[in-house]
């Protein structure tokens, strides 16, 4: 039991912010690249994807894994977003940009990650995940997410 809940229904909890927090990261972007804020998509964003990592340190603790290490640089990059947005008032807009879109590729990442763990067709192209679609899959979200990023920086543009 997690929390007084089973662990069932905690990973249920978890991955429904870790989706939240992927679709608002989404929305956040496309903010990027109109130029606009977004401040409401944003907290969300930050918020659900802050409780994502948090939430992930709550699972029973089997050693540290790839994940909990995960975590804890995700934590370190959504503080640089979060007060770069917020303390700062975008005064340090590409770092803010570049923060939020990295926070989302770690919340990706551990998606296509958690897929080919979860969803049978994936799984068996890549049953340990060290065979090629595996590595193509996560090698393609992350040149995604290197081009994606240096166009939201270029967009994302103090007011005139």
């Amino acid at each position: 039991m997690v929390l007084g809940m089973s662990l069932e229904t905690f990973t249920l909890i978890h991955v429904v912010i870790s989706l939240v927090g992927i679709a608002s990261g989404i929305i956040v972007m496309y903010g990027f690249f109109t130029n606009r804020r977004l401040d409401l998509w944003t907290a969300v964003f930050l918020v659900t994807t802050a409780l994502t990592s948090l939430t992930g340190f709550l699972f029973p603790f089997k050693g540290v894994t790839p994940g909990i290490k995960l975590g804890i640089i995700s934590l370190v990059v959504l503080a640089v977003a979060i007060v770069t947005r917020y303390v700062l008032h975008l005064a340090w807009r590409k770092t803010y940009v570049i923060a939020a879109c990295m926070a989302l590729y770690f919340n990706v990442f551990v998606l296509v990650v958690q897929s080919f763990e979860k969803v049978s067709a994936l799984k068996v192209l890549a049953p340990t995940q060290k065979e090629p679609p595996f590595a193509v899959a996560q090698i393609a979200v992350l040149l995604l997410f290197v081009v994606v990023t240096i166009f939201a920086v270029k967009r994302f543009r103090q007011a005139a």
